[in-house]
């Protein structure tokens, strides 16, 4: 099983927990603002849609990259309550702290999603939804594997301490495979792996078609992600918290 850490209200008050979360903010601004942005400038040129997905996979495998090495050694730039969930499976963060990382996640993607309204005085926030054809198990579907794809990566470059050199390429490899998900799914489920991505640019158009399958297809496949890694791939001590440590 994993290793679960409930961890204490207490946190929310440390230092190292507030610093944490605003640099979490910050990367989930600035990566849902590019992302986003990308999309919306793609509608806006015109282009095709096969144009369209390789403008937009393209910029998110960059500023994933980048808001991940931004941020990953302060906060771990998770950007996405799926990658926060899956590590709280393998107990990398406690779930006081995922749950304070979600409510930081979804007020930053709303926040750009906003600001991306406004500056592009008033454009239709494109939201993630499933293409003509897909019905919504196929797009569930979809939504698990690219997820899990996405923690699969993370815990076999970033979070595997026997990785060694290949950590540091890790950054890049994250965002790569955010990238090449796009790609494969973008025309399909709208590749999504993100609650936060999908929830902001929602709450600014007011539509809510499919939103829920971009909620349950990430959380599954982020949980399965770290379930399965944690137990099969990653071989580390875990000292678990005293009971003083976990009373609230």
């Amino acid at each position: 099983m994993g290793k679960i850490t409930l961890g204490t209200s207490r946190e929310a008050t440390q230092p190292d927990c507030i610093k944490a979360l605003v640099v979490e903010f910050i990367c989930t601004f600035l990566f849902v603002f590019a992302g986003v942005g990308s999309a919306m400038a793609a509608d806006k040129g015109g282009a095709s849609p096969i144009l369209g997905l390789l403008f937009v996979g393209t910029t998110h495998a960059f500023v994933v990259a980048a808001m991940v090495a931004a941020g990953f050694s302060i906060s771990g730039a998770h950007l996405n309550p799926a990658v926060t969930l899956g590590l709280a499976v393998g107990g990398h963060i406690t779930v006081v702290r995922s749950f304070l990382y979600w409510i930081i996640q979804l007020l930053a993607s709303s926040l750009a999603s906003f600001s991306l309204n406004y500056v592009t005085g008033g454009m239709v926030t494109p939201i993630h939804s499933l293409a003509k054809g897909v019905d919504p198990i196929q797009g569930l579907v979809m939504e698990v594997i690219l997820t899990f794809s996405l923690i699969f990566t993370i815990y076999t470059t970033l979070v595997d301490p026997k990785k060694g050199p290949l950590q540091t390429q890790g950054i890049l490899l994250t965002g790569l495979v955010v990238g090449a998900n796009i790609f494969a799914g973008g025309l399909f489920s709208g590749a999504s792996m993100n609650p936060a991505r999908s929830f902001g640019p929602a709450l600014v158009s007011g539509n809510w078609t499919d939103h829920w399958i971009y909620w349950v297809g990430p959380l599954i496949g982020g949980g399965l992600g770290g379930l399965i890694c944690d137990n099969f791939f990653i071989f580390n001590s875990h000292i678990p918290l005293s009971r003083d440590d976990e009373a609230f």
